[in-house]
């Protein structure tokens, strides 16, 4: 079974076919508007594969906490593809993604995402057999609001994500016990997004096509710009 990953929750978007037995093409989309990246790179992935877009059984997404823009057309995307190609669809958060990169580590696991207006989209998570199990709520706040609750938590601490990057001098607060994972994970990848999904697939537990939505966390700025608007009013 071959399945599409498609991740546009950052401004690295990413997307990936795979099977039951590993990777078999994926591309990194850095730069590039995510409305004018996602099918091109999806038809060069199937020319470099010699795959056929009629062979892929199952669409996989990222549904965020993200961009806004990003996340709208890459849901979207993936819907649009799993009804034409009448296949399953599963909706992953990408901080699970995220987190999924650095699994082999025995520390707390941070999952950052920047979340721009000073503030980050995080979780916590745990090592554990396959993966990794998330030991918190999905979250919004500020870099300092996640010092403090990580140093509540009083544990080693391995942060991942473009976020953890952007506030490294202010999550460096957390002393000895925070250690910062490689700049080549900080964003969530489609191909840990594929590997994630093809159990649920071979597990017959997609998801219905109208329960994935993209998950945003707090207002846009369309909203938020409305909303001050009317209370001027």
């Amino acid at each position: 079974m071959i399945v599409l990953g498609v991740e546009t929750a950052t401004p690295q978007s990413s997307v990936a076919l795979g099977s039951e037995r590993g990777l078999i093409a994926s591309v990194l989309l850095a730069g590039v508007a995510h409305q004018e990246a996602v099918v091109p790179a999806l038809q060069h992935l199937l020319e470099w594969s010699e795959a056929e877009l009629s062979q892929v059984g199952g669409v996989a997404v990222g549904i965020g906490p993200g961009l806004f823009t990003g996340l709208r057309v890459g849901v979207e995307t993936a819907k649009t593809l799993a009804q034409v190609l009448r296949v399953p669809i599963v909706g992953l958060n990408s901080l699970d993604v995220l987190a999924y990169s650095v699994r082999y580590t025995q520390k707390l696991v941070g999952a950052v995402i920047d979340g721009r207006r000073g503030e980050v989209f995080y979780a916590t998570y745990r090592t554990a057999p396959g993966g990794v199990m998330r030991m918190s709520d999905y979250a919004v706040g500020t870099a300092g609001r996640l010092v403090g609750e990580l140093q509540a938590k009083g544990n080693e601490v391995l942060l991942v994500g473009n976020g953890a990057l952007l506030y490294r001098r202010e999550l460096e607060e957390l002393g000895s016990k925070v250690e910062f994972a490689s700049a080549t994970l900080a964003h969530p990848l489609a191909s840990s997004l594929v590997e994630l999904a093809i159990p649920r697939f071979i597990r017959e537990e997609a998801d219905r096509l109208f329960d994935v939505v993209p998950l945003y966390l707090r207002k846009s700025d369309a909203e938020i710009a409305w909303d001050q608007r009317a209370r001027g009013a």
